[in-house]
């Protein structure tokens, strides 16, 4: 029995795929204009959160960053969010002000490997500089207060800015085992902390895969029942930003769309930001062109890793991930696994350590595509299900691919 016809495996693998609208029409960007400014000019008028903090304009002297520097970030985070060149100066505004806007950073179930990755730059970058700006008014990592002097300082924050405040939470809830997380002098569990803080926030952020969906602490068999901060807090909105660390930039885009509207960015059915988990790693990827073209890593160090050949049978899960990497990349914007040499372990998708983080393609292990879908259909079209995506689809195409090269190979020879 044929599972797919030979035009459905061209159409999916060839016609370029168009998860979000990019351009809505000069009505809607008009509109969108005439809000944003509307919304800075409101911030503009409060007074900082901190009215001691250094001015933007003295921090971009003091980190050796150029105006030209920060007018080639606003570029890039304008057309990053998706928007117009026109909405650039808006863009630059809001980084100006986002010290209106306090912040309690809190870590539960986690490794701090998305501070970590915040705090651990080789060099300065605007992405960073817009993050130290913020008003950070807690953060159990990197403050100098602790024990009954940082919940002091916690609840004054929670009380000064009631319903203000942007929650960050980073590492995944432990549920099933709540006494494992007990925090504080008082006895509160880890998932009475997040509740009583997202309680009185505005929003909350859930920063890497650990607190947007579980994480490696969830990972089989799960002895602490860890779930994503989205199981837990009910009433509030949230946002995911997942990866195994989350990007800088994909944090700060968040943090100027919510200063730029005063709501949080368009979201898929995992509660991701579509600007940045709106596009697949496959289609994005510099190996792509191999893989149409049959040619496979079969194993390290052979002639197809020499040559950047397509990782899919080292078990990259690429065409099965939803994220910017390929597009901003890591370390200061120079690289992504892919780019030397590892393949993707699909970090930024729910279970991704239990279902894609073996060395192993899809295909050869026991995860059920969902009927008729494509590897091609967005998360939101069908919801979880692309967690388990068209395995058998894209291990055809490899085949046929792989054939057809050979085939050209032996011809050639003749």
């Amino acid at each position: 029995m044929q599972l797919f016809s030979r035009e459905y495996l061209r159409d999916i693998f060839t016609k370029p795929t168009n998860y979000i609208n990019t351009n809505r029409g000069k009505e809607y960007y008009d509109s969108l204009y005439k809000k944003m400014e509307k919304r800075l000019a409101k911030l503009k008028a409060q007074k900082p959160v901190r009215e001691a903090e250094i001015k933007f304009e003295e921090l971009l002297d003091t980190w050796e960053l150029t105006r030209r520097d920060f007018l080639k970030w606003v570029s890039a985070t304008t057309a990053m969010l998706m928007l117009p060149p026109q909405f650039e100066p808006l863009v630059a505004q809001a980084a100006e002000v986002m010290n209106r806007v306090p912040i309690i950073w809190i870590n539960i179930q986690d490794c701090a490997g998305n501070t970590e990755a915040l705090l651990r730059s080789a060099t300065p970058t605007v992405d960073e500089l817009i993050l130290e700006y913020l008003s950070v008014e807690y953060h159990e990592v990197i403050m100098a207060a602790a024990g009954d002097q940082a919940e002091a300082n916690l609840e004054k924050a929670v009380k000064d800015f009631d319903g203000k405040y942007i929650l960050f939470v980073e590492g995944s809830i432990p549920v099933g085992m709540p006494e494992a997380f007990t925090i504080g002098r008082h006895a509160k569990t880890g998932v009475e902390h997040v509740k009583h803080l997202a309680e009185h926030a505005a929003a909350v952020v859930a920063v890497g895969s650990c607190a947007a969906f579980g994480g490696v602490p969830a990972a089989h068999p799960n002895p602490t029942g860890a779930v994503g901060v989205m199981d837990v807090v009910k009433g509030k909105p949230v946002v995911n930003i997942p990866a195994c660390p989350a990007n800088p930039a994909n944090i700060t885009g968040v943090v100027i769309h919510y200063i730029l509207t005063g709501e949080l960015p368009e979201l898929d059915s995992l509660l991701r930001p579509k600007f940045a988990f709106g596009y697949r790693i496959h289609d994005n990827c510099e190996r792509r062109a191999h893989f149409d073209a049959g040619e496979f890593v079969e194993e390290w160090g052979d002639y197809g890793a020499k040559n950047n050949f397509c990782l899919y049978k080292m078990g990259c899960k690429g065409p099965f991930t939803f994220n910017n990497c390929s597009i901003i990349k890591y370390n200061e914007g120079t690289n992504w696994p892919i780019g030397v040499g590892r393949g993707c372990i699909g970090c930024s998708e729910p279970e991704f350590w239990d279902k894609y983080a073996t060395e192993r393609p899809v295909a050869d292990s026991p995860i059920q595509p969902p009927a008729g879908r494509g590897v091609e259909s967005t998360v939101d079209e069908f919801g979880l299900g692309i967690l388990t995506a068209t395995a058998i689809g894209i291990g055809i195409h490899a085949v046929a691919s792989a054939l057809a090269g050979k085939k050209d190979e032996v011809k050639e020879s003749e």
